[in-house]
């Protein structure tokens, strides 16, 4: 049996101390074989010490991947050496490595697992999983996800313990593990969806002008039965859940809708003597359409739901939908494709569901109200239809007052005149200007099937948009005077206001770009039963736009 290195040098001293003092030959050689012996002995180590190294690195490189699995419960009675885990879909009962002292696991926390799926220690909760949003709440501390309709699939998950204590609400998204078994992370639902808005500008109704015949409707409509229910549950008459504005575009649907949410809500708050928010949700029609199956439907409920949940938190709830044709489209006979085939019966069942709440007010806007479905326009769901009419000689001067009011600045010659008289004759000298009968306003010539025909002037197709915009074209020709004169008095004149209404309709943006009759008689309000053609004057010198219609 080999000594070992130790050893051997322990005997090789015992030989140093008895060699005779006077064979210096000998020590030398006993000192020589001591370094000798020493060098082996430090290269035998560390050639050891690489082997082990070796070994091991050999070892974790050989040694077979741990699983990561999700901790679901102790066995019961209470055992901290035996466990419950889920891997994937499979359940295992597994063992629990002691070596591990204190145990904290709790059910949904990651841990690892041998290839003997015993547990080996807890890992970190991964940062990705899947969002799915929340359909029920249960008391029993699980929730269903999946959809939200009655009837349709779900699957009840688990609250992790650090989200137990959330306050997790139906419509809120939570995030699952890599076993789907637990919810682990919790997002409250988002509003700040692009057609959802908290509040509305400030919009008395004097700042809608000349739609005061639409204005009165809706304030019978809408405003009485909600500030004086008792009146009108005595007659035993429920108050309208939709109205439809319609008309020629540019004329203040959109601005009517929002004065309504406003207005409404100041109303209301006076006569319950607190302040009571209104909630006004902006739906623009082609925003929501969708190409994937069921989305579309599912933002429709989506909508509906949240103005319920609004009304119930006692806020007054405004559904403004424009350019509503787009979605409540008239239904197909089935043979094709067609969207409106489920997103309408989506929607009137929606609206039904409304009857049994007293504060939503459901508003659609649409320039084609031919094109929306029937069902949706009878009544019981949409109740009133109010046309908004282009506005008229007195109604254009109030309009144009609205944009161009004492706040801004006017030029010398205006700004001298006896106060506001000044003003109001500018705002009358250009409105004048507007709706002269000259050759150079004539634009459309409409021959009709009588054998009469029709010439209309700029004046037919004017609108509070048009009218904004004119007012806006005359600021920006008085700004860069003022930056060219750099004179504190530059303010807006009459010749502003005459070249503004010339380039507005020179430019003829709210004019159709396409040469189809149908949309030019929507425009101009007229019946295409008796109407023959429709020729443009001016801009294109009398060619011919829009084909006669076939018989």
């Amino acid at each position: 049996m080999p000594l070992s290195t130790s050893r051997a040098l322990e005997l090789l001293d015992k030989v140093a101390e008895f060699a005779p003092p006077d064979q210096p030959r000998l020590q030398n050689y006993i000192a020589a074989l001591r370094a000798v012996l020493e060098a082996d002995t430090k290269q035998h180590d560390e050639q050891r010490q690489m082997i082990a190294e070796f070994e091991d690195a050999y070892n974790k490189l050989t040694a077979p991947a741990n699983r990561l699995g999700t901790f679901l419960q102790w066995l019961e009675p209470r055992s901290e050496s035996l466990a419950l885990v889920a891997l994937g879909e499979q359940e295992y009962v597994v063992q629990v490595d002691p070596k591990l002292g204190e145990i904290t696991f709790s059910p949904g926390s990651r841990v690892r697992l041998n290839e003997s799926y015993a547990i080996l220690g807890s890992m970190p909760l991964s940062p990705t999983g899947p969002l799915v949003k929340v359909a029920e709440v249960r008391e029993d501390g699980r929730v269903r996800i999946g959809s939200d309709m009655p009837g349709s699939d779900g699957r009840l998950v688990l609250l992790a313990e650090l989200i137990a204590d959330h306050a997790i609400t139906v419509g809120d998204e939570v995030r699952l593990d890599a076993s789907g078994r637990f919810a682990i992370e919790h997002h409250e639902r988002s509003e700040s969806r692009d057609y959802f808005m908290e509040s509305v500008p400030e919009i008395p109704w004097e700042a809608v002008g000349g739609q005061e015949a639409a204005i009165e409707l809706i304030r019978d409509t809408i405003e009485k039965p909600l500030l004086h229910p008792e009146i009108y549950a005595r007659f035993e008459k429920k108050p309208i859940k939709g109205i439809l504005l319609y008309g020629p575009p540019g004329c203040g649907k959109t601005l009517i809708g929002k004065a309504t949410a406003y207005n409404l809500a100041k109303e209301y708050s006076a006569r319950l003597g607190r302040p009571v928010k209104e909630y006004f949700m902006a739906i623009s029609g082609p925003k929501i359409l969708n190409m994937w199956l069921g989305e579309t439907e599912r933002m429709v409920r989506e909508i509906f739901k949240t103005a319920r949940e609004k009304a119930k938190e006692g806020r007054l709830v405004f559904i403004f939908m424009d350019e509503a044709e787009s979605v409540l489209r008239t239904r197909s006979s089935g043979r094709y494709l067609n969207i409106s085939n489920t997103v309408v019966p989506q929607f009137c069942a929606e609206l039904d569901g409304l009857q049994s709440l007293d504060n939503v007010v459901l508003m659609l806007t649409s320039n084609r109200p031919d094109y929306i479905d029937p069902a949706v326009l009878r009544p019981e769901r949409i109740d009133r239809k109010v046309k908004i009419e282009r506005p008229n000689r007195e109604a254009s001067e109030r309009i144009m007052g609205i944009y161009l009011h004492d706040r801004i600045p006017l030029s010398p010659e205006v700004a001298s005149a006896d106060g506001a008289g000044g003003r109001a004759e500018l705002i009358r000298a250009a409105t004048e200007y507007l709706w002269r009968n000259t050759k150079e306003t004539e634009f459309l010539k409409v021959s009709l099937r009588n054998g009469t025909s029709q010439t209309l002037h700029f004046r037919d197709l004017v609108s509070g948009a048009l009218l904004k915009g004119v007012v806006d074209r005359a600021k920006d020709a008085a700004i860069r005077r003022a930056i060219e004169t750099n004179a504190s008095d530059t303010g807006v004149s009459l010749e502003d206001l005459k070249a503004a209404i010339d380039r507005e309709y020179k430019e003829n943006e709210i004019f159709p770009k396409s040469d189809a009759q149908e949309d030019w008689l929507q425009l101009l309000d007229l019946k295409s039963d008796s109407v023959a053609s429709v020729k443009a004057i001016g801009r294109n010198q009398g060619e011919e736009f829009a084909r006669k219609i076939i018989s």
